[in-house]
C-alpha cells in the first residue's frame, strides 16, 4: 500500500488500519533500555525489598516506578519556575 492511500485511509477512520501495519518492527520513540549497574548499600536494597514486597512489584520495578516518578516531578517543577520566571507565560 502506498503511503498515500495508507494517510487517506487512516484520515477517512472508517477503516482499521492496523491489520497494515507492520508491528513487528514498531518501536516506540526514546523507549529502548540500556543496562546499567548501580551499588547501593546494604540498608537501601533492603528498603527496597521491603516496599517492593509490600506493593507487590519486583525491586527492580519499584527502582524503575520511582526514578521515573522523580524525573517526571523535576521536569514539572522546571517547567513551573521558567513559567514563573517568564510572568506565567
Amino acid at each position: 500500500m502506498k503511503a498515500r492511500d495508507f494517510d487517506k485511509k487512516f484520515e477517512e477512520g472508517q477503516e482499521d488500519i492496523v491489520g497494515d501495519l507492520d508491528l513487528s518492527t514498531a518501536r516506540r520513540v526514546n523507549q529502548e533500555t540500556k543496562r546499567i549497574n548501580v551499588d547501593f548499600p546494604s540498608w537501601v536494597v533492603e528498603s527496597l525489598d521491603r516496599e517492593a514486597a509490600r506493593i507487590g512489584v519486583t525491586r527492580q520495578s519499584i527502582i524503575k516506578v520511582w526514578l521515573v516518578e522523580r524525573l517526571q516531578a523535576e521536569a514539572a517543577n522546571k517547567s513551573l519556575n521558567r513559567d514563573a520566571v517568564n510572568g506565567g507565560h
